[in-house]
């Protein structure tokens, strides 16, 4: 696969204007891409159209001049080559829906499953747009902030088919952001999903002072949830090993950059899931999906303890510090 970036400039069009969208909307116009980035705020989007920069989110980075907001929906897909979506897997659908007129290659940043149909965002697309929309998946360790600020970072790029990958791929690479090629988009899928959820976990057992030994045994253990799901879906269990598994895993659950972490943090310290999402101010995946990760362990008939405490804890049947007790008193067995 080519390791060098695209000599062609493409115009990208980032659904979501966050601050996952914004930075990947930054890196791609840094690489020389011409961006529009569109979101749900209309208000905020004249705001970011008129400062170039995204003060909501990555107040410190201002927008490259080949990148521009464009409030308008219809207006910012013109003269879109691809479609990047970066919202929360709550409204993947209704955004493809939008987008299916158009035939353009997709390429996605979210990380979820989806509400209410439990399935993972590559189906959704199947559903809604059918197979032969060219897609691709970005997974991987990577805080919104770092890559805005060009630090250095390495994620996977999924996709059923490795010539349009080697194209998104030649679009976001550059000497700090390295795309890696994996085939396997429900391993991707998997890992950046429930990793959300077991951050949540890391974050109460830090918010009860339990110490990086509780910590390390639930991001552990985790990774086993991770490849039992991923098991019962049909990925390949090596994937979990990389970056979209162990790597992404290993930020989410140890960083405060992290939302689902940091939500975990507030409801060990004591706050209530209202008091801790009102102070983070942005969606908290991990929140949304643990419904989801319910749902499927219980579909497949298997034993995720972790994710299952996190959805007790989230459905008030259960408090933090129980919870945490309770994982560590269970029957003891062989690893």
């Amino acid at each position: 696969m080519s390791s060098s970036p695209t000599q062609t400039p493409s115009h990208i069009t980032v659904l979501g204007a966050g601050s996952w969208g914004t930075a990947l909307a930054i890196l791609l116009a840094r690489n020389g891409q011409q961006v529009s980035l569109w979101g749900r705020n209309n208000e905020q989007l004249q705001t970011m159209a008129h400062e170039q920069c995204n003060r909501f989110y990555l107040p410190d980075t201002p927008f490259p001049n080949n990148l521009q907001a464009e409030p308008d929906f219809t207006q910012s897909l013109a003269q879109a080559d691809y479609i990047l979506i970066a919202v929360p897997s709550s409204g993947f659908r209704e955004l493809l829906e939008k987008i299916k007129p158009l035939n353009k290659p997709i390429i996605w940043a979210s990380k979820g499953i989806e509400p209410g149909s439990n399935l993972l965002l590559h189906t959704v697309i199947t559903d809604v747009l059918g197979t032969h929309y060219p897609a691709a998946l970005l997974s991987g360790p990577s805080f919104a902030r770092e890559v805005a600020e060009g630090l250095p970072t390495a994620v996977v790029i999924a996709s059923a088919d490795n010539t349009y990958a080697e194209q998104v791929i030649n679009l976001f690479a550059n000497a700090h952001f390295r795309p890696y090629y994996s085939a396997d988009m429900i391993g991707a899928e998997v890992g950046g999903a429930v990793k959300n959820v077991l951050a949540i976990a890391a974050g109460i057992s830090d918010g009860l002072g339990f110490g990086a030994n509780a910590r390390s045994a639930l991001i552990t253990r985790g990774l086993n949830e991770i490849t039992q799901l991923g098991a019962a879906l049909g990925a390949q269990a090596n994937t979990f090993m990389g970056l979209s598994g162990l790597g992404d895993l290993v930020l989410t659950c140890t960083d405060n950059l992290s939302r689902n972490r940091r939500f975990g943090l507030a409801l060990g310290k004591g706050q209530t899931a209202e008091q801790a999402f009102s102070e983070i101010g942005q969606v908290v995946e991990g929140a949304e999906n643990v419904q989801q990760v319910h749902a499927l362990a219980q579909q497949f008939g298997l034993a995720l303890p972790i994710c299952e405490h996190v959805y007790q804890v989230l459905n008030h049947s259960m408090t933090p510090l129980a919870a945490v007790e309770s994982l560590f008193s269970r029957d003891l067995k062989a690893e």
